[in-house]
């Protein structure tokens, strides 16, 4: 008799398994398993965000294609980008290192140069932390801890029907990025691709995916005004973190494909490969931009102030009833939105 084959582990499935069997309600716990931060409610005025991300070499670096501080600047910033999700201040930072004997002392303190580089921007301060030695790769995990008023906090289970979908800042930067430097090593028709580009543009696209911006100041306007009603860092991409928001809301989205705000680079790299501006901006992660709904009263308002602070926030689509399902739509043509975003283990 065969044995039953066990079945392939799937990043989002795990979560909701371990959510369901092993996380029980706690005293003080606000929220936990499903957001972007846990939050805990003490004697204290202030609610408090923890969040924490574990950073693998070969899945998420090379050691070979960044320099140690880029590493660690982004690896921050992934962190504090789900802090400003919840519109939290940052307060306080822990490190732990698995380190591998090919990395140097001067490779370490690279990485907590650029972790702090990130986190002194925001006013994080570094409390603690463990290090290990480590047989296989290099791995980082960092937790932050944040703050908000009691009772004032953005979470993914708030959009409601008729809502507006907005993104900050440009989609798909990031992704270009990373593919400018893995073309780098590539034949000459790649190269000769490359070569269509300006510097310029290259060096934006490769800025962005290594020295992406956490939106903390727009986290914090949207919750301190109470201008949206469900937010999420953009993290996985779009057509993924879109799909955890409406999941955890219980609703459906409508995506306008023409809405969707692309960089001059992003789009200039694009024509250069021959690939899709679209494809890029749905599917591409670590943008780290703020994904939000807000109700449509509240439109005008809302894109009013953004300008007056130099937020740039564009309206993407508007939240449909559940079985409306998460659909895009484009010259009048509506269509499923493509699940194109990073899942480990897929």
């Amino acid at each position: 008799m065969a044995l039953p084959t066990a079945k392939p582990l799937q990043e989002f499935g795990l979560i909701q398994g371990l959510k369901r069997q092993f996380a029980h309600h706690a005293p003080g716990l606000v929220h936990g398993i499903g957001d972007d931060a846990a939050v805990v409610e003490t004697s204290s005025p202030r609610w408090w965000h923890f969040t924490t991300d574990l950073l693998a070499e070969g899945i998420h670096f090379t050691l070979t294609s960044a320099a140690p501080e880029s590493i660690g600047y982004r690896a921050a910033m992934a962190n504090l980008s789900d802090l400003a999700a919840m519109g939290a201040v940052p307060r306080y930072l822990l490190i732990s290192l698995a380190i591998p004997k090919k990395v140097s002392r001067p490779q370490v303190y690279g990485l907590y140069r650029g972790m702090m580089k990130a986190c002194r921007l925001y006013g994080a301060a570094l409390i603690g932390g463990d290090t290990s030695a480590s047989k296989a790769g290099l791995f980082l995990s960092i937790t932050l801890v944040g703050t908000t008023a009691k009772r004032r906090a953005l979470f993914r289970h708030g959009a409601k029907v008729g809502d507006q979908i907005y993104v900050s800042g440009t989609l798909g930067d990031s992704l270009a990025g990373l593919r400018l430097l893995a073309n780098s090593k590539t034949p000459r028709s790649s190269q000769e691709k490359r070569s269509q580009l300006s510097r310029s543009h290259r060096q934006f696209l490769i800025r962005r995916h290594f020295h992406p911006t956490a939106r903390i100041a727009e986290g914090q306007w949207l919750n301190n005004g109470r201008l949206a009603t469900a937010a999420i860092d953009l993290s996985d991409g779009l057509s993924g973190d879109l799909r955890h928001m409406c999941a955890e809301s219980g609703v459906g989205a409508e995506v306008e494909i023409e809405s969707l705000p692309l960089s001059p680079a992003c789009r200039a790299y694009a024509n250069a490969y021959g690939v899709s501006p679209i494809r890029l901006a749905i599917t591409g992660g670590e943008d780290y931009e703020l994904l939000f709904t807000a109700p449509p009263r509240s439109r005008r308002a809302l894109e009013r102030q953004a300008r007056a602070r130099g937020y740039r926030i564009t309206r993407i689509g508007t939240i449909r009833p559940k079985k409306f399902g998460i659909q895009m739509t484009s010259h009048g043509r509506t269509q499923p939105l493509p699940l194109t975003s990073y899942e480990h283990f897929r």
